[in-house]
């Protein structure tokens, strides 16, 4: 049925606001809500008739919506750290943890300004000790990372050769949350 198929969503002025399900996209697009930019391949049958599903919309009013957040979450850690032990160094995709800097039973909070990524060994010998307590140097001070508009859509472009047109420089940005 391919009901189920992705499909962008553009603001009015053309900046990616959120990708739905196709079911959503066709609504928005009876009512009035909002155009098609790009037809995708599937189709929506009735009982009467059969209707191109689209693959871009755009929305016809404005919608103001606040900057997006990253989420906190292992992956985005790594990601952020980009796959190396905050103190020594060492890359790797396997034996990597989250540390929290200023560890939980003493009042450390997880939080993106609180958690690095380090390798296990790492890890261990900090213990339940501050970077200072354990003399151990942390390679960057962690932070929250800033994301634009084009977070949300990221993971489908490698997917959706279409939407690619609607995102500018796609293939630089994407490389950071790849």
């Amino acid at each position: 049925m391919g009901v189920s198929t992705s499909v962008l969503v553009l603001n009015q002025n053309y900046e990616p606001l959120n990708v739905c399900n196709a079911r959503r996209a066709f609504v928005l697009v009876d009512r009035g809500k909002a155009e098609v930019l790009e037809h995708g391949s599937a189709f929506l049958r009735s009982a009467n008739a059969s209707f191109l599903l689209p693959s871009v919309i755009r929305l016809i009013y404005l919608i103001k919506r606040p900057r997006p957040q990253m989420r906190l979450s292992r992956r985005e850690v790594f990601n952020r750290d980009r796959h190396t032990c905050q103190y020594c160094g060492r890359r790797g995709q396997r034996d990597l943890t989250l540390d929290h800097v200023v560890p939980r039973h003493r009042g450390g909070r997880h939080t993106w300004d609180n958690l690095v990524t380090a390798c296990k060994t790492c890890n261990h010998r900090k213990a339940g000790h501050t970077p200072q307590e354990a003399k151990m140097v942390l390679l960057k001070q962690p932070h929250q990372p800033h994301v634009n508009n084009y977070y949300v859509v990221y993971p489908y472009l490698r997917s959706e050769e279409g939407w690619r047109k609607f995102i500018p420089g796609w293939e630089t940005a994407a490389e950071g949350f790849a």
